[in-house]
């Protein structure tokens, strides 16, 4: 004999972060890749020709100093509770 159960709950998938948790990690992806646009280019089109564009404030101070908040973006994310709830 077979017992079949009438219960008809669905279970929900558990999720690890919360829809909180993945929108905060998007916009710490979106600044990440901003800082590495940032550094991109500066090169030269002819290889015996120096371009000291390369060492502007842009790509050597700004660009990185964007890809490590996007990266401290992301560990709040990661760190971030979804459960808490708000104090009133």
């Amino acid at each position: 004999m077979s017992k079949q159960s009438n219960n008809s709950t669905v279970h929900k998938p558990d999720f690890v972060f919360g829809k909180k948790n993945y929108v905060v990690m998007a916009i710490g992806i979106a600044v990440i890749a901003l800082g590495f646009i940032l550094m991109a280019g500066g090169g030269s089109d002819d290889p015996n020709v120096f371009n000291p564009e390369i060492y502007n404030f842009r790509r050597i101070r700004l660009a990185p100093m964007i890809v490590l908040t996007g990266f401290g973006i992301e560990v709040y994310a990661i760190l971030l509770n979804p459960n808490k709830k708000k104090s009133e």
